[in-house]
């Protein structure tokens, strides 16, 4: 089973764009297994939100629709730590991360979470960009 980690946040289009990448893989999808986490700001003591994110909804229902295996799951501030973590207790073979629109030039610039992601995670990570 292939198992990838898809982060997302609270952007809709951003998350859309992230499981348009995973469902485009060359893939049997019987093979690929996803989990889709969302960040919250609060610890894991906190009280969650009574109300699931719209982003990851949708992202949820797009990769079922597909027919993928999908879970979700919660990670916690730090935020780039607590991908990395749910990256390592799962052994995802990859994370695929959501890019926010930027200029051409600010596209070699990612914010600190994508950068901490990439530059720390022990798997290949893509940041799966928002087309406009």
């Amino acid at each position: 089973m292939y198992q990838i980690v898809v982060p997302v946040d609270d952007d809709v289009d951003r998350a859309t764009a992230q499981a348009q990448y995973v469902l485009d893989l060359p893939t049997d999808d019987g093979a690929v297994h996803v989990t889709v986490a969302h960040a919250y700001h609060e610890s894991a003591t906190d009280d969650l939100p009574d109300e699931e994110s719209p982003a990851v909804a949708a992202t949820v229902q797009r990769l079922r629709d597909a027919g993928l295996s999908v879970e979700k799951r919660e990670v916690y501030v730090p935020v780039a730590e607590g991908i990395l973590d749910l990256v390592d207790e799962l052994d995802a073979d990859s994370v695929v991360m959501g890019g926010r629109k930027r200029s051409p030039a600010g596209k070699a610039l990612f914010g600190s979470v994508t950068q901490s992601v990439i530059l720390d995670s022990t798997v290949p990570v893509t940041v799966a960009a928002v087309h406009v």
